[in-house]
């Protein structure tokens, strides 16, 4: 009798565990789930296939569609192996130009982005637009998005980006969508830009409780103020997870005693998450410093980093340049109502005192919400986008 009581037991928890994990969607995917089965079908976009559609990959003709900017732009160099061999590997966008990388229906979630832009990574702007909105939910300059805030190659190494050589942006943010997602890529700048990428992506049910990624830019060139603020006027329910922030430093001396402050759900003149400095909030400490070499150090790690540490090359590269990134993957800031963040721009002077400083100051905010989100500020012209 208790081997038969046992073994119902053993059977019911069996059967109680099944339930609880439910049917999986095929998303948040780690090692952990990698072996479940799913019903999501996973598609792909690139110049090679702009519909993601079954079956219809690599089907440009170097020879009837030569000439046919967009169609097959590399016909010349696939002339001798005709259709299906390398003819259409990237898109050329025009100055002014504005292109659709991506118009997928859903409901779904983009799993991966992979790209290698040329050009003004400052003057490519970068955005995407959920469920039909007209308004975008993510909109920034490409390279600030993925971290190269400076228009100059650093190598990043996180869970959530990665940036790789020579120019590979990555972007592994879970981006749901219910009704359709659409992504674009605009050229502000005087000359055509190439563009090769991959939207890789999942078609499968998406949960009631996922929420829409989004991500904001925001420039003080210079900071007046000596407050930078993040992002401001967010409405509705959500949580921010994530950082980027470059900093051209205009004086000598250490730059990063600024604290970082989370204003949420109503809160005026005191916020309730207050950091206690810079590189503190960057999960670094004593100004990034290597005690032995005396020289920033920089790291690259899966929530945190500063990747990169431009010096003054003894001609025209004059001024020091930082990025750094910080993920709150493993420690979202949760809003039910509203959010603004702000950061001080704060180094020394004599006495032991803080100095107010106007660096030059780049920031990306990444975060989830329920739409429909409140109007981005306009981007600024291409004078200020611009790094010089």
């Amino acid at each position: 009798m208790k081997k038969i009581l046992l073994l119902l037991a053993i059977v019911m928890t069996a059967g109680t565990v099944s339930a609880q994990q439910g049917k999986f969607n095929g998303l948040d995917m780690s090692l952990g789930n990698l072996s479940r089965l799913s019903d999501a079908q996973t598609r792909s976009i690139s110049p090679e296939n702009f519909t993601g559609e079954k079956g219809k990959g690599a089907m440009a003709d170097p020879v009837k569609d030569k000439g046919k900017r967009n169609v097959a732009n590399a016909a010349s160099e696939a002339r001798d192996l005709g259709k299906g061999w390398k003819v259409n590997p990237f898109i050329i966008i025009e100055p002014g130009e504005t292109f659709t990388m991506a118009d997928i229906a859903g409901p779904g979630a983009v799993q991966h982005i992979w790209m290698t832009p040329t050009g003004n990574f400052n003057l490519s702007i970068f955005r995407v637009y959920y469920d039909g909105e007209s308004e975008a939910s993510i909109e920034s300059p490409v390279g600030p998005f993925f971290g190269i805030g400076w228009n100059e190659f650093s190598p990043l190494n996180s869970l959530a980006m990665t940036v790789n050589p020579g120019s590979a942006f990555n972007s592994y943010w879970k981006m749901p969508f219910r009704k359709n997602i659409k992504i674009t890529m605009q050229n502000t700048d005087s000359q055509p830009m190439r563009l090769y990428y991959q939207v890789d992506y999942a078609l499968t049910e998406v949960g009631s409780d996922e929420a829409y990624l989004h991500a904001q830019y925001r420039r003080s060139k210079p900071n007046l103020t000596s407050l930078h603020t993040i992002v401001d006027g967010i409405k509705g329910k959500g949580h921010y997870v994530g950082t980027y922030m470059g900093v051209g430093v205009t004086n000598n001396g250490w730059w990063g005693e600024g604290e970082i402050k989370f204003f949420m759900d109503g809160d005026k003149e005191n916020a309730t998450i207050v950091g206690t400095g810079t590189e503190d909030y960057f999960c670094g400490s004593y100004n990034f410093e290597n005690k032995r070499t005396r020289q920033y150090q920089e790291y690259s790690t899966a929530y945190a980093g500063l990747h990169q540490v431009l010096k003054p090359d003894g001609l025209y590269g004059s001024q020091m340049r930082f990025g750094m990134y910080r993920w709150h993957i493993m420690d979202p800031i949760r809003f039910d109502k509203d959010l603004k963040v702000t950061i001080q721009d704060l180094g020394w002077k004599s006495g032991g005192r803080y100095l107010p400083q106007h660096s030059d100051i780049i920031t990306v905010a990444y975060w989830y919400q329920t739409e429909p989100h409140q109007k981005f500020p306009k981007l600024p012209d291409a004078g200020v986008l611009e790094v010089n």
